[in-house]
């Protein structure tokens, strides 16, 4: 199994504080790996080092055995990690296409002028929700008219037409109801199958259990295990993270 992220004596401090405490733990390719815990064990400090948000006090993240560029999320970016946020960070007036294209527009050249091109984003958007088998009835309405797991599923777009190989999601099917829950688990699974490593951030058992190839339990800041799904259970992991809390 080869790592596509691995993490070495990760630390983070804010002042006396310290939300990550080193953290050494592996991200395999082609697998979806949970990230669980109890409020305040470091699963948000944790996925914002790797994304970029926060720079490391202490420790490395490797992507594909090398160094990542600590603390700068465009760069990280570009290496083709994406993370969505419960925010999404889609701009709600903006249709499907320009949220697609959110600050990498295409333009075309028409005697001269460099005008927009709408037709060509436009067709790639429609084309990747296809490939991604993700019904979005409406491309030309702004998002705020779109459901969480639509707005979701944008966002996700974008992130698998830019080169996504890492998907980082932060409870991704909070606040979803039981029919955008089971879509979302399902493209989830529908990513993998396309080669796309995903991590994210539940405390939704039954979900970690359906979809999850591997979980990593924090508590207090510091790794406490790392579980196969296969190798353990609902009531093991439950039991790691009630007594992290009572520790």
């Amino acid at each position: 199994m080869i790592p596509l992220i691995s993490t070495k004596n990760l630390t983070k401090k804010f002042g006396g504080l310290t939300a990550v405490n080193e953290v050494s733990v592996d991200i395999i390719s082609n697998e979806i790996t949970a990230i669980v815990g109890g409020n305040g064990a470091g699963k948000s400090t944790l996925i914002k080092m790797i994304s970029g948000s926060y720079k490391p006090t202490l420790g490395e993240i490797f992507y594909k055995n090398k160094p990542l560029p600590a603390g700068d999320p465009l760069a990280i970016r570009q290496l083709g990690i994406e993370t969505i946020y419960q925010d999404l960070s889609l701009i709600e007036l903006f249709d499907v296409t320009d949220n697609i294209f959110l600050g990498r527009e295409k333009y075309k050249h028409i005697l001269g002028l460099k005008i927009l091109d709408k037709k060509y984003m436009h067709s790639e958007s429609v084309k990747i929700c296809q490939q991604l088998k993700i019904d979005i009835p409406f491309f030309d309405r702004p998002v705020y008219t779109f459901s969480g797991g639509q707005r979701q599923a944008v966002s996700i777009s974008r992130a698998i037409y830019w080169n996504a190989e890492l998907i980082i999601m932060d409870e991704p099917t909070a606040a979803l109801g039981i029919k955008e829950r089971r879509q979302m688990l399902d493209q989830l699974l529908n990513l993998k199958t396309k080669g796309i490593t995903a991590i994210i951030i539940s405390h939704e058992m039954q979900d970690i259990f359906e979809i999850a190839d591997r979980i990593i339990v924090l508590n207090q800041g510091k790794c406490i295990a790392v579980k196969e799904k296969t190798n353990t259970s609902v009531e093991e992991i439950a039991s790691l993270i009630i007594a992290g809390r009572n520790n």
